[in-house]
């Protein structure tokens, strides 16, 4: 059974930094591609930013390139995302995803399949 779990969030301040993690368990996590979406309040959720399997291929949403960081341990089998230059349009709950490994013309679109339960990041203005 796939587990995801996000750790990390909580509240701070416009212009802070947080920093959230995603231990994965019950995959190969050095074959899965990882991703970070965020939803909020009355809004859908959206992509963030994704991380290939072995690091090299990244990928943001306009909104928040210069300024957040995606990384991955697949020692410890963990995801990260570093946020810095925080708003309060980056307000909501965010949620890790994973697939297996997409090809690089597939790696904006495929779809993620795990996914965590979320944790909740409030930017206060």
């Amino acid at each position: 059974q796939v587990q995801l779990d996000e750790s990390g969030g909580g509240v701070v301040q416009a212009g802070g930094s947080l920093r959230l993690s995603c231990a994965a368990a019950g995959l190969t996590f050095s074959s899965t591609d990882m991703a970070w979406f965020r939803q909020a309040p009355g809004k859908e959720r959206e992509f963030v930013a994704s991380i290939g399997w072995n690091g090299i291929l990244t990928y943001y949403t306009d909104s928040v390139k210069g300024r957040f960081t995606i990384s991955r341990s697949n020692v410890k089998s963990t995801v990260y995302l570093q946020m810095n230059s925080l708003k309060s349009e980056d307000t909501g709950v965010y949620y890790c995803a994973g697939r297996a490994r997409a090809i690089t013309s597939e790696f904006r679109n495929k779809e993620y399949v795990y996914w965590g339960q979320g944790t909740q990041v409030t930017v206060s203005s």
